[in-house]
C-alpha cells in the first residue's frame, strides 16, 4: 500500500474547489493559490490537480472546446456549457429522472455501464441577458 505525504498546497486546491460553483481552469485555480502560497508554480498545480482527480476527490470537466475546467462536487450531477463564454454551470436533475437516464443506457447497451458523463450545451442567462441589449 502507497501513501502520500500530505500537502498543504494540495488541500488548499481541494478545499477552493470544495467551496466554489466557477468550474474553474487550471490557471484560475493557480491565481486563487498563488494568493495563498506565493511561490506555488503551475506545474504543481497542475500535478495536485490530475493526483485528485485521479484520487477521486474532484473531477475533471473536459468538453473538447478549451482548457479542462474542475469541479469539487464529485456526486452525480450534470453540467452546462456555454456556447458563447465557456462558463460551466451545474445543472440539477431528480434523482428520478438520473436513474431512467442510466437505466435507459444500460438496457440498450450489451455490456457494463459503471458511470456516465453528459454535457448540455446552449447560451448561459448571462450571455442572453447581454445580447438584448
Amino acid at each position: 500500500m502507497t501513501t502520500t505525504k500530505f500537502s498543504r498546497q494540495r488541500e488548499s486546491i481541494k478545499d477552493y474547489l470544495a467551496t466554489t460553483k466557477e468550474h474553474p481552469t487550471a490557471d484560475m485555480v493557480y491565481d486563487y493559490i498563488r494568493k495563498i502560497y506565493p511561490n506555488i508554480s503551475l506545474g504543481t498545480v497542475y500535478r495536485n490537480l490530475n493526483f485528485l482527480v485521479d484520487q477521486g476527490s474532484i473531477i475533471k470537466i473536459s468538453y473538447g472546446n478549451g482548457s479542462d475546467r474542475f469541479d469539487g462536487n464529485v456526486l452525480p450531477h450534470y453540467h452546462f456549457v456555454c456556447r458563447e463564454c465557456s462558463a460551466v454551470e451545474d445543472i440539477s436533475l431528480p434523482d428520478e429522472a438520473s436513474e431512467q437516464f442510466m437505466d435507459t443506457a444500460k438496457a440498450n447497451f450489451n455490456g457494463s455501464i459503471e458511470s456516465s458523463t453528459t454535457y448540455f450545451y446552449g447560451i448561459c442567462s448571462k450571455c442572453l441577458e447581454k445580447d438584448k441589449k
